[in-house]
């Protein structure tokens, strides 16, 4: 089977292939990449804005073709394909908005470093490599894309291989917008590529989301050449339960949290820690819900679950239910992928877990759960520290000490109390330990790509204060 391909993972059905670039073709695209950036550096905010918001608007008015794409080639439903199309629309249009106020200079203290004037100034550093996952095959690239090219970068953009279409559909958009010609460019090339592109002098930087075992090339490459990476390695998000917490909202909020996606999220739940006084209460209706969705055909509007993207990622999640079972585990629901075409699973709840099963310690890239009883909120905090994965967290609990302790406690770069684990604009988003390090989104994410220039001007300077400019 050609590697880069649309296979459509409800039916297996190989739709389009392509040809992977040759080493010239690559080279020619990113020198197009580089010549855009110096185009690009050269525009104000203002213009930039004006194009970013253009392509908000093509997202929006192309939609449904755009969602129809992304559920042929990686199986998420039609529904939630539309409405990811429309977040990437309504992240464009906030970085649109945000970037003069991000961008802007900020003035320091004077006085104290003995100058007239000082401030830092944040500026693009060039071209950008992302190499993106196919789970979320427009959204993990906009929330890269929309903050990179409004601070003045270029990306160059190395989809997952399962995803071309989407890959080329999103550079034709930023170039229908007004951006320069290259701005935002992909190249249809196997992972071993990256190692030429990131290599390259023009290239400055890199942003992975994706394995552990691809963060850690990315960074070896990247500490080789001395170039800035930002790593989302996924995770295996805890959602703890408290005596005091609305057991019904948090059962419901579960299943949604667990097989969003198709339980392909890196800040899915995937660990359930439901204390010993609701336990029992939970389980039941936490596995009722799960067993209600409807698994089918990801077009249809009535599906809640459509296939895994890949036969590999199927049976690697059945491998580790089954470990789980061989080793005295018990299935509250579902366990057993259905046959018939396409690579479908069923939502599934399983309990009696121990250290030497799989699913203690691996992330279940599936809508699996898995069910851990605890009796207090220490040993709450140890299982779900209890991981070298720290992404998402989530905690339900009504007692507000708690609240600020579980805040405080769970070892994630993101904490959501009494709510599902999202990604937001307005908010950091990142993970410690082996989820990675940087940060996307708010304006964090778009100053990991910025030079912070330090500005010193001594006696003789002209009267202007620092704080109009934004590159």
């Amino acid at each position: 089977m050609p590697h880069i391909a649309t296979t459509n993972p409800a039916t297996g059905q190989v739709l389009k292939t392509y040809e992977a670039m040759s080493t010239e073709q690559l080279d020619d695209a990113i020198e197009r990449t580089d010549l855009a950036f110096h185009q690009l550096r050269a525009t104000t905010v203002d213009q930039r804005a004006q194009w970013m918001n253009a392509a908000a608007d093509l997202l929006d008015a192309e939609r449904d073709e755009i969602a129809r794409i992304m559920t042929t080639e990686m199986g998420k439903t039609y529904v939630a394909a539309q409405a990811e199309v429309t977040k990437c629309a309504s992240a464009a249009r906030f970085y649109a908005d945000k970037a003069p106020a991000f961008l802007a200079d900020e003035p320091a203290d004077a006085d104290a470093v003995k100058a007239t004037r000082a401030f830092i100034r944040y500026q693009p550093i060039g071209v950008v490599l992302a190499v993106m996952p196919w789970n979320f095959p427009l959204w993990q690239v906009m929330r890269f894309a929309a903050p990179a090219l409004m601070a003045g970068n270029t990306g160059l953009l190395k989809h997952a291989s399962n995803v071309p279409q989407t890959a080329l559909l999103l550079e034709d958009v930023f170039r229908r917008a007004g951006f320069p010609e290259g701005a935002f460019t992909t190249v249809l090339v196997d992972s071993e590529a990256v190692d030429h592109i990131l290599s390259d002098p023009r290239v400055r930087a890199a942003t992975l989301t994706g394995s552990e075992p691809a963060g850690r090339s990315i960074a070896q490459i990247a500490g080789r050449e001395l170039k800035k990476t930002v790593l989302e390695l996924g995770g295996s998000d805890p959602f703890v339960v408290m005596p005091s917490a609305d057991v019904d909202r948090a059962a419901e909020v579960a299943t949604t949290a667990r097989c969003q996606n198709n339980g392909q999220s890196c800040i899915a739940a995937k660990r359930f820690i439901v204390h010993t006084d609701v336990f029992d209460a939970f389980a039941e209706k936490f596995a009722a819900n799960m067993a209600a969705l409807r698994v089918g055909d990801p077009m249809d509007p009535n599906t809640d679950v459509g296939p895994l993207a890949s036969e590999r990622g199927r049976d690697e999640v059945h491998a580790q239910v089954r470990d789980a079972v061989d080793n005295g585990a018990t299935v509250l629901c579902g366990g057993e992928p259905p046959s018939g075409d396409g690579w479908f699973y069923p939502p599934t709840v399983v309990t009696d877990l121990t250290p030497q099963m799989r699913m203690w310690s691996e992330e279940v890239f599936g809508p699996v759960a898995g069910l851990f009883r605890v009796s207090s909120y220490e040993e709450a905090i140890e299982v779900a520290n209890g991981t070298s994965f720290g992404l998402g967290s989530n905690a339900w609990t009504r007692d507000l000490a708690e609240q600020e302790r579980f805040a405080t406690d769970l070892d994630a770069g993101n904490v959501f109390i009494n709510g599902m684990t999202t990604s937001y604009p307005e908010l950091p988003f990142g993970g410690v330990k082996n989820s990675g390090y940087g940060r996307e989104l708010s304006a964090l994410g778009m100053r990991e790509f910025c030079n912070t220039k330090t500005v010193w001007v001594g006696e003789g300077a002209a009267s202007a204060g620092a704080g109009a400019h934004a590159e």
